[in-house]
This record gives C-alpha cells, structure tokens and sequence, in this order.
C-alpha cells in the first residue's frame, strides 16, 4: 500500500481547502507528484450549465501551445486521396468499410482519437453505441469530421486535445506532464480556459466557472480560485 501512503504524504504538505492561484497550483502539482513515471497533468473544472439543454452543452477543441507529451495514436475512416493524406501526416490507422468492420466485428479500439471525412460518416455512425461512450465518435464540433484529414491528424498528434461537458458539467483536459516546466503547463492552462470562456453558451446564466482543480495522476487535487482562475499576460511574464 505504498500508493496510499505517498497520497497520504502529499495531503499533508498542502491546505486542501484553500483557493490557490493557477501559478501556485501548477507549482504545488508538480511538487506533489511522487511516482516513477511521467505523470499526466489534468485540468477540471465545473461548469455553471445545464448539459441536459442541448444548448448548454460545452464541447470542442483546441490545440494545447505545449503539447500534451504524450503519443496520440490516431485513427482515420477515409478512403481515396484523404486517406493518402492521412497516411502521409502519420495517422496509426487508416481505413473505410474495413475498419467499420474491423470495430464492429473485432472490438478494435487502439486509438485515442478518431478522424473522419464526411462521406464516410454514414458508416461510422453505425459505431456509435462504441464509440459515443468512449468519447471517440467524429464530430464536426471538435473538428474530427473534415475533409482535410491530413491536417487534422497533424494538429491531434501535436498537441489538440478535445473537451466535453459530462452530465453534470464537468470539463477534463489533460494539460500536460509532470516534467514539464512552470511556464509550459501554465500556457496549456490559460489556453484551456480561455478557450472554455470563448465557448460559454448563451443560454448559460449566472457564475461560469463554479470551481477549477488541478491534479497529476496519482496525486490529489489542488483547488484554484475561481475568481482567478484566468491568467494574465503579467503573470505569465513573471513566471518567464
């Protein structure tokens, strides 16, 4: 039970209930982060929305300026010259009606990130009792239908990580590793939140971000205000 110990450990060194600032969250998540691996960094926040309303449903994408440092493995339902493409930009797989089968009939889902042209999306939309929730379905909302597929397996495998409400609100974004510096991690945070603002439904009303933690994988969260959650230009200057 070492696991439970360091955990342990780590709750002892910092106040729980205290509202930090993104700076001092992402120094204390490092800090706190005791296993023998890289651990991923996450981001979550709670939405003031209702995802039950179609129209306060949060969801998209964006590229992370640092990367998430981890290996995407894409998978590309496209036939022809956009599949070529996608071979060409390093997509793991590439396929049309093969790979429908291939899912359906094999269970294959070694994948993290599924692309799509639209003409194909007649086939795919037969997986969606696999894919939905696994988070895996094409969507043109996150930019995983498109007809530049080569393009879009460039941006995943680089750093372009997807966000979704869950069913009660909640967002989670990997922004980054535990190796990663200060100033890189805090650049993933201020582009996800900044992006999550920018796509605050209308129908949204009252206070939009309810809370913000932080936490690396085998370490406890670490509360943000949600009165500062954002970060200035000034902020991350000084961390520079």
């Amino acid at each position: 039970m070492s696991k439970g110990k360091k955990y342990a450990d780590a709750l002892a060194r910092f106040d729980r209930q205290h509202l930090y600032t993104p700076i001092e969250a992402v120094d204390l998540v490092k800090s706190l982060a005791t296993a023998q691996f890289d651990e991923t960094v996450e981001f979550a926040t709670r939405l003031g929305v209702d995802p039950r309303r179609a129209d306060q449903i949060v969801r998209g994408s964006l590229s992370l300026p640092a990367g998430t440092g981890r290996q995407v493995r894409v998978a590309v339902f496209a036939s022809g010259e956009p599949a070529a493409d996608a071979r060409a930009a390093g997509a793991d797989v590439v396929g049309a009606d093969d790979l429908v089968a291939r899912i359906e009939k094999e269970g294959f889902l070694e994948f993290d990130v599924a692309i799509a042209t639209p003409d194909l999306m007649a086939q795919v939309g037969r997986l969606g009792r696999v894919l939905g929730p696994r988070g895996l379905m094409p969507n043109p909302k996150t930019g995983t239908v498109t007809t530049d597929v080569g393009r879009a397996v460039t941006e995943f495998r680089g750093g372009r990580v997807e966000y979704r409400t869950d069913r009660v609100g909640n967002v989670h974004v990997p922004i980054g590793k535990v190796s990663f510096a200060r100033e890189q991690l805090l650049d993933n945070y201020r582009a996800v939140i900044d992006e999550l603002v920018r796509a605050k439904p209308a129908a949204a009303k009252g206070r939009y971000i309810r809370s913000v933690t932080l936490a690396s994988t085998m370490g406890p969260g670490v509360r943000v205000d949600p009165a500062r959650a954002r970060v200035t230009d000034e902020e991350l200057a000084a961390t520079a």
